[in-house]
């Protein structure tokens, strides 16, 4: 017998006994259905068996465990199907890439022709699979052995992530004959995949599935063509210089010539750059510059950089910060806990900043304001401004693209970026990155080393920053006249050796335990690059240090 502390109560169980059971048992305490568990906090399977006594967590597809398990479970799921349609070689060459408008973008390098008729053939496969309750297997094997498996299957993104593997074993899942290897934990059957869809884009198709607000309710697509085109143009560089997963990233790393990739890498950063200057330069009316972007996407280094470009095209920038116009802090609104809530835009004063800069605009000398964080208020130390011919103000802030923030200046007087990290390699095919994850392991670092912010503090808000993103910055990013990608494709190796030290000090009992285990899993797939040959103005340095900017 086993005893088990389940919800503060003691019950005994019977070896032998699967975690399944038990969830099931509960799950009339849940309003959305359970999807693993922990036992002293290391995260099991459902189909697992209880193996010991100890105290228990379970996590629904509300969680972010819960959630990105159905996610995992969903993706095997799609790729079940296209080999049972379509055979091993189609599944070797789909790759799923990245995250646009609420739906997980699968690019089938021409192997599946992107019509309707084969997105409802590939889904129907799928809502059969999901009828017959097929289950998920998993089954350890050594190294070597996991190795030859998936070499002999042509899946050689995957041979080449395990070359440089550290644990002697690997977790293989298995799915009615179909075999593959996934980054985390997955759903006992495919009984429980019941929402998601499949639709045609471009020249792939879209895996939509819940969210974490809504887990039982597939969200419709969200057209976001700006974003998709950018994401696609990292993809071809990162093609074009032999760099699409962790794999290749770790065996550049071991050819030793890093130091060529990293200024390879910022060259092109620069370069488009450079565009983006050109093309403001071009605009004769131009005068404002707002720059938004989600955190930690290196607004700051970017807007330094690109204020130089600018000057080399005779113009002459200034920099704001629209944080400069927050409300004195008794008229801050507070969100639903009582709380001060600093991202929503009615924490600015708006109309404070349009009739400054409309001042500016005609002409006129005006003393700008700045925020006393400290104190909570707004105040005026004699900074005035009054542009001439070749001023250009460069704008920073979360609500840069929203038009509330800019209400009442004139459309061509404005010229919006958009800057995100917009992650553009896999850990392997069918493995992709979230861009969110190399943001918060950018902000960890960068709190950590700037703010005296410890790795848990960093961990237990970003829901609340994510929530903020959502509500106030991702719905005008395609307001945005043109997008960059901060996004650095070493970057992650090189956040490693500053992040892996943060996470190893947060321990069992805080909620912040299971991101930092999963984000230690995620940061062990990457051998380290040192940050010597980073050039001092690199995006990346606003993280870990030594930028010669002011960030």
């Amino acid at each position: 017998m086993y005893t088990l502390i389940i919800e503060g109560e003691k019950k005994e169980y019977p070896e032998g006994v699967i975690w399944e059971d038990i969830a099931k048992e509960y799950q009339k305490n849940y309003s959305s259905p359970i999807a693993a568990v922990s036992l002293d906090g290391k995260i099991r399977e459902l189909f697992k068996k209880v193996s010991r006594s100890g105290e228990v967590k379970f996590f629904t597809l509300s969680d972010n465990v819960g959630h990105l398990t159905y996610i995992r479970s969903t993706t095997m799921l799609l790729m079940k199907a296209i080999f049972d349609i379509y055979g091993q070689d189609v599944v070797n060459k789909c790759r799923t890439d990245f995250t646009v408008g609420r739906g997980l973008f699968m690019n089938t390098n021409g192997t599946i022709e992107a019509t309707q008729e084969n997105a409802d053939k590939i889904k129907k496969r799928m809502k059969e699979i999901v009828e017959a309750g097929t289950p998920y297997m998993k089954r350890s094997y050594p190294l070597d052995d996991a190795m030859d498996i998936f070499s002999k299957r042509g899946m050689f993104d995957k041979v080449k992530l395990f070359k440089y593997r550290r644990s002697s074993s690997v977790n293989i899942y298995e799915m009615g004959g179909y075999r593959d290897y996934y980054y985390g934990y997955m759903l006992p059957n495919a009984s429980y995949v019941k929402y998601f869809d499949l639709i045609v884009y471009d020249n792939g198709f879209m895996l939509l599935t819940p969210t974490k607000q809504e887990p039982t309710v597939v969200p419709k697509f969200e057209e976001s063509r700006m974003l998709y085109d950018t994401f696609q143009k990292s993809h071809e560089w990162c093609k074009y210089v032999g760099i699409q997963n962790v794999g290749d990233l770790n065996e550049r790393i071991c050819s030793g010539n890093m130091d060529d990739l990293i200024l390879v890498q910022e060259a092109e950063q620069e370069r488009r750059i450079a565009e983006i200057a050109s093309t403001i330069a071009s605009r004769k009316d131009v005068k404002f510059v707002m720059i938004a972007g989600p955190s930690s996407s290196g607004k700051t280094s970017f807007s330094h950089r690109l204020s130089i470009q600018l000057r080399t095209f005779g113009l002459k920038p200034h920099a704001i910060g629209l944080d400069d116009y927050f409300v004195n802090r008794e008229d801050t609104p507070r969100d639903e806990n009582g709380d001060y809530n600093f991202e929503c835009i009615e924490a600015i004063d708006t109309k404070g900043f349009n009739d400054d800069m409309l001042k500016l605009l005609a002409g006129e000398r005006v003393e700008l304001p700045t925020f006393n964080f400290k104190v909570g208020q707004r105040e005026y130390h004699g900074n005035y401004m009054q542009l001439d011919e070749g001023d250009i103000l460069v704008i920073e802030g979360i609500h840069g693209l929203n038009p509330k923030m800019s209400y009442a200046l004139p459309d061509e007087s404005k010229f919006k970026i958009y800057i995100s990290a917009l992650t553009s390699i896999n850990i392997d095919e069918h493995n992709r990155i979230p861009t969110t994850d190399a943001r918060l392991l950018r902000r960890m670092v960068r709190d950590a080393r700037t703010r005296g912010s410890d790795a848990r503090r960093t961990l237990n808000m970003w829901a609340s920053v994510r929530r903020g993103e959502t509500e106030n910055i991702f719905p005008f990013q395609e307001e945005a006249d043109m997008m960059f990608n901060s996004a650095q494709i070493y970057e992650l190796a090189l956040l490693k050796q500053f992040a892996e030290p943060l996470l190893f000090s947060i321990s069992k009992d805080d909620p912040a335990y299971y991101e930092a285990k999963r984000l230690l899993k995620f940061l062990d797939y990457f051998l380290s690059v040192p940050s010597e040959f980073l050039p001092n103005n690199s995006i990346c340095r606003e993280f870990v240090g030594g930028s010669c900017f002011n960030v």
